[in-house]
């Protein structure tokens, strides 16, 4: 009896081991990883671009599908098949401050290099190519700048039932959601975000941030009136002079870094309990 015990608890061992070598990893989806953009201070080469593309006596942009033209042939060594990430630099529109020292923190951590789209040369002529456009994250123009395609692994990423809304802090570094993309004020579940913490400060694709906020700091957000929580007339009073280092942090979500320069890191959202501003706090978990 005792034997058929033990074989029926190695038996649902080894289904329960099985079962579990079956759920598949989940990643970020391609999209995510090749329309992410890096900020860096470190410009890429911008030798290679596009000219023009079909149809450009009516057409201004370019999309999946269109084919495009490069100022590279085969005397610059240049082949039939050879892909190419468009890239272009870009900037805040509207040039308005979300938190204190947004834009002296971005301009310390580099320029947004956006992802544009992919590119496949499918004509080759002695300095000039014709490439259809495989993928576009968002328009290609002229003056693109273009770079081999190389590719992204795509890091592995937490369960979502994972998270801990009231997680102590880490003690490890510490850095803040400067901007995002599209320059947005808020984002959530599947936003790219940047943060000031990159691969000199030994972020690498795969770490995860937690993002937190403070409650009661002195520089609050842009739309809202100084110290809100414990100042403002009508809301109720408390005897003591609360600050933000003498609050419990609200832990807002988490993200996945899936690319880095040296001193930022592409963060994507995988969770989020409520928005998340720019200028919220992040941790290294």
């Amino acid at each position: 009896m005792r034997g058929k015990a033990i074989l029926l608890a190695f038996a649902i061992a080894f289904a329960t081991t099985s079962l579990m070598a079956q759920v598949p990893v989940r990643t970020p989806i391609p999209a995510d990883m090749y329309c992410s953009g890096l900020v860096t201070r470190q410009a890429p080469p911008r030798d290679t671009v596009l000219i023009t593309g079909e149809g450009s006596d009516i057409k201004l942009t370019f999309q999946e599908g269109d084919y495009v033209y490069i100022n590279k042939g085969e005397g610059q060594g240049v082949h039939v098949g050879d892909e190419f990430s468009i890239i272009r630099p870009v900037d805040d529109p509207t040039r308005t401050p979300w938190f204190n020292q947004e834009f002296s923190i971005m301009h310390a951590i580099g320029t947004l290099w956006e992802d544009e789209g992919r590119v496949k040369v499918v004509v080759v002529h002695p300095n000039t190519s014709i490439a259809q456009v495989e993928n576009s994250c968002e328009y290609l123009q002229r003056g693109d700048v273009a770079l081999p395609f190389a590719q992204r692994p795509a890091p592995p990423l937490k369960p979502e039932d994972k998270f801990d809304r009231f997680a102590p802090t880490s003690g490890k570094a510490k850095a803040m959601v400067v901007f995002g993309k599209h320059f947005q004020q808020t984002y959530g579940s599947d936003d790219v975000v940047y943060v000031n913490l990159g691969s000199a400060q030994g972020v690498k694709v795969g770490d995860y941030f937690r993002v937190f906020r403070y409650t009661g700091p002195q520089n609050e957000f842009a739309y809202q009136t100084r110290r809100m929580a414990f100042d403002v007339f009508g809301y109720g009073a408390v005897s003591k002079n609360y600050k933000w280092d003498n609050v419990p942090r609200e832990v807002l979500g988490e993200g996945i870094v899936v690319r880095t320069s040296e001193n930022a890191s592409s963060v994507i959202i995988t969770f989020s309990l409520r928005e998340v501003y720019a200028g919220d706090y992040v941790e290294l978990e």
